[in-house]
């Protein structure tokens, strides 16, 4: 499991040191089995994590039994409250989703050839506005949902500070509509400058935060080879 690499507790505290510290509130939104939220934690930071899989839920709520730092949503994110069938892959739960077009999509390239949606669970959602108007408004806000990050951005309706959401080059299109949102959110507050980090590698590829065009032409780049990262957004001025 993802806790029991070494040094990558040590990488993610390094790596979110500049978005997250003392005092300071994370929103991870599919938070999995807690990675993200652990090395939060460590920082020092208020960690919402919202996560909607019950095998997920058993692992954050026994590893955080005895942290009051740590609130656990048992609950779906997305662009408005109400329910929704959330595809299950049992053997590789890190790719269950919501979106049945993101599974279709995803399903025809051979690097998810051996993946299987085998089971189908319906989860409560609830909104990043929800969220806020009731834990407060994040410094950080992660979103890893699978081809949902669309319908997660659609249901907030002010920029945050910074943020970030999955990239998977066989999904393009939607990553470039979630990008579109987040960039519209920003333009009231002066807009956002972004980052891309490969898939795990706790590492932007940019010494210089990007404008959105700039980060097109990294995206242009990464995407023959396939391999999948996380966007990263903040506020020009943070």
């Amino acid at each position: 499991m993802y806790h029991g690499i070494p040094g990558r507790s040590r990488r993610l505290q390094r790596f979110y040191r500049e978005f997250l510290g003392p005092g300071r509130l994370g929103f991870d939104i599919g938070a999995h089995v807690g990675s993200r939220t652990r090395a939060w934690r460590k920082l020092g930071a208020e960690v919402i994590a919202v996560e909607p899989q019950p095998d997920c839920l058993a692992v954050l709520r026994w590893l955080f039994r005895r942290d009051e730092g740590v609130t656990i949503v048992p609950l779906a994110v997305g662009a408005r409250p109400g329910r929704v069938q959330l595809r299950v892959s049992t053997a590789t739960p890190t790719v269950s989703s919501a979106s049945p077009e993101w599974t279709e999509t995803v399903s025809r390239d051979r690097r998810f050839a051996g993946v299987e949606w085998d089971a189908t669970i319906d989860v409560e959602v609830t909104t990043l506005d929800a969220l806020i108007a009731r834990h407060g408004e994040p410094a950080f806000c992660k979103i890893d949902v699978e081809g949902f990050e669309v319908e997660v951005l659609a249901g907030l309706s002010r920029p945050l500070r910074a943020l970030s959401f999955e990239y998977l080059p066989q999904a393009h299109d939607q990553a470039l509509e979630a990008l579109r949102l987040v960039d519209e959110l920003g333009a009231a507050a002066g807009g956002y400058r972004y980052n891309y980090s490969p898939v795990e590698t706790m590492r932007l590829v940019s010494e210089h935060w990007l404008d959105a065009e700039q980060l097109l032409r990294v995206l242009d780049r990464v995407r023959p080879g396939g391999r999948s990262g996380d966007i990263y957004a903040r506020l020009t001025g943070e």
